[in-house]
């Protein structure tokens, strides 16, 4: 029974590391065509949720990945689990508070090798699988985006450059309308996959699930594609403005570029069993179609910030997510534990978010 009512918070809070993920990283799909006015905010935001939701029902490779590549499964209890989960949620909240685009991907990899590396030290994380699922993934994907939205770029600039800019940027808008609308698909693909993945794995650690197979059960699917659509659709507007004006100030055809390098990185990746990170790639791709322009174009600054977010996040994210787990162990195996780790990360972001009301505006990537 209290085996239960444990699986029943980590499912809950499984489905609240999902609804963060969806309006932290709203920005990688719907911030280019904002800026550029190719969609209003809402119309993006709009639709970037309803192409989320349908994104999670075409693969579950990358589900599978998270379920058996990186840790293993057979040590995996769903404590564990519910402490990586904690360590994923208090990463993303927190660079949403100061606007950074992170990895939500990452942030929650790096919570359960944290949690599982506490509870049964190193030989508990597949480090191959480590390496070539997620590090190698995150270092070749935004560099190979950066470069395919520079080429694209520069094809893009010597193709038009002396056509009217007024018929090159109502063409470019309404392309972006489409790379956008693919990027949302990849994203939900890529990401609300994560979910189902850690879902599932709890459900094999509980017993409830045979761990020879690989089988997400459709409610499953469904209630993580929902709650991704739904955190995308109430929007993460700190980083929408980071991700669409801070890093280049965008035109039609660099958005156009970005959005559809992004999405040909992100959909291969889904398609390979890559938990990819839909932040960095579509980053990469920015800076890139800003940097084939002029270089000065890119605000290096601001760039910079990001990419120390993408370094600290795994191992920030498995810190926390070790943490989380020790303190629950501290009340046992039951479900003590997890509901007063659950009880106390609410009341602090509860009283985080209350000081941010009352002292006005955070400091930003910008800053």
């Amino acid at each position: 029974m209290s085996e239960d009512v444990v699986l029943v918070i980590v499912v809950i809070t499984a489905l609240a590391f999902d609804f963060t993920n969806g309006f932290h990283d709203t920005a990688n799909a719907v911030a280019t065509s904002i800026s550029t006015r190719a969609m209003s905010p809402r119309l993006a935001v709009g639709l970037a949720a309803i192409l989320n939701f349908a994104g999670a029902f075409i693969s579950l490779e990358v589900a599978a990945t998270v379920a058996g590549g990186i840790v293993e499964s057979d040590v995996i209890t769903t404590q564990i689990v519910f402490g990586g989960l904690i360590g994923a949620i208090a990463w993303n909240l927190a660079t949403w508070w100061f606007g950074l685009p992170s990895s939500s991907s990452h942030a929650l990899i790096g919570g359960v090798v944290g949690a599982a590396f506490v509870a049964a030290g190193p030989d508990a994380v597949l480090g191959d699988g480590l390496l070539e699922k997620v590090v190698i993934p995150a270092l070749v994907a935004p560099t190979l985006a950066f470069l395919v939205a520079g080429i694209s770029i520069l094809v893009t600039y010597r193709l038009v450059g002396r056509q009217r800019p007024g018929v090159v940027n109502r063409g470019y808008r309404l392309g972006q309308v489409i790379t956008g609308s693919m990027f949302s698909l990849a994203h939900g693909t890529n990401d609300a996959q994560k979910t189902m993945g850690i879902i599932t794995l709890a459900l094999i650690a509980s017993g409830h699930l045979d761990a020879d197979g690989f089988d997400v059960p459709f409610w499953v699917i469904f209630s993580s594609a929902a709650a991704i659509a739904a955190g995308t659709y109430s929007g993460g507007w700190r980083i929408i403005k980071t991700m669409g004006s801070r890093i280049i100030k965008m035109d039609p055809a660099q958005g156009f570029s970005a959005q559809a390098s992004g999405a040909a990185v992100v959909l291969t990746a889904s398609h390979l069993g890559f938990p990819l990170s839909t932040t960095h790639v579509i980053s990469g791709g920015v800076m890139g179609a800003g940097a084939a322009k002029r270089l000065s174009a890119v605000r290096w600054g601001v760039a910079g910030n990001i990419v120390i977010a993408w370094v600290l996040t795994l191992p920030c994210a498995a810190a926390i997510g070790g943490l989380a787990y020790g303190v629950s162990r501290i009340f046992g195996e039951g479900a003590l534990g997890p509901i007063v780790v659950a009880l106390a990360v609410t009341g602090l972001i509860a009283a985080a978010f209350g000081s941010r009301v009352r002292r006005g505006p955070a400091i930003t990537a910008e800053a």
